[in-house]
């Protein structure tokens, strides 16, 4: 863990510890690409949805089959948060158990989820306050997710692509489970 610092900082709730790596660059508000999220619980964590779907209706939970979003998936239920939530392209901000349809709308077109929707879901479940939120997925996912939680932890930032950023997730995971035993 050389070049690690451990720090506190105050929250509404009391003391959150946590590390950062004071040998990297700074990638975003906060955080370096090479932060340990495992010592501290994430309030919210947002994952991306996937391109691969089920051909039929599904909880959101399941409707997802690909090997990114279930890394993703993976990698947010090891860190524990209060509450998971998937940013789909088309239906924003979904609950596991929300059932839907399948579909096909990458994040970026005409009739893919918008900033405004977003915030407006967000209010409506009352998650907008809520830190910490991080946020795990590639550049367009992290930068709607922004657009609500601008605070959010985003620990593949910097990353050069699909095998790097699934090589973050094992190790976040990895750490992760390594510091809850």
């Amino acid at each position: 863990m050389e070049g690690c610092c451990p720090a506190l900082s105050r929250t509404t709730g009391g003391w959150t510890a946590h590390t950062f790596d004071v040998t990297r660059e700074q990638t975003g508000p906060g955080m370096t690409a090479n932060d340990r999220l495992d010592l501290f619980r994430p309030e919210l964590v947002v994952i991306p949805c996937g391109s691969r779907k089920l051909g039929r209706r599904a909880r959101a939970a399941d409707m997802y089959v690909g090997s990114y979003h279930r890394a993703c998936r993976r990698t947010a239920d090891a860190l524990r948060p209060d509450r998971l939530l998937i940013l789909s392209a088309r239906h924003g901000l979904l609950d596991l158990d929300d059932v839907i349809e399948p579909y096909d709308t990458p994040h970026g077109s005409a009739d893919a989820v918008t900033a405004q929707v977003l915030l407006e879901q967000a209010t409506l479940r009352a998650v907008v306050l809520v830190d910490p939120v991080v946020a795990l997925g590639g550049a367009r996912h992290v930068d709607l997710v922004r657009t609500v939680w601008p605070h959010a932890r985003t620990p593949l930032a910097g990353t050069r692509g699909m095998g790097e950023q699934m090589a973050r997730l094992a190790a976040l995971r990895k750490g992760h489970d390594h510091c809850l035993t």
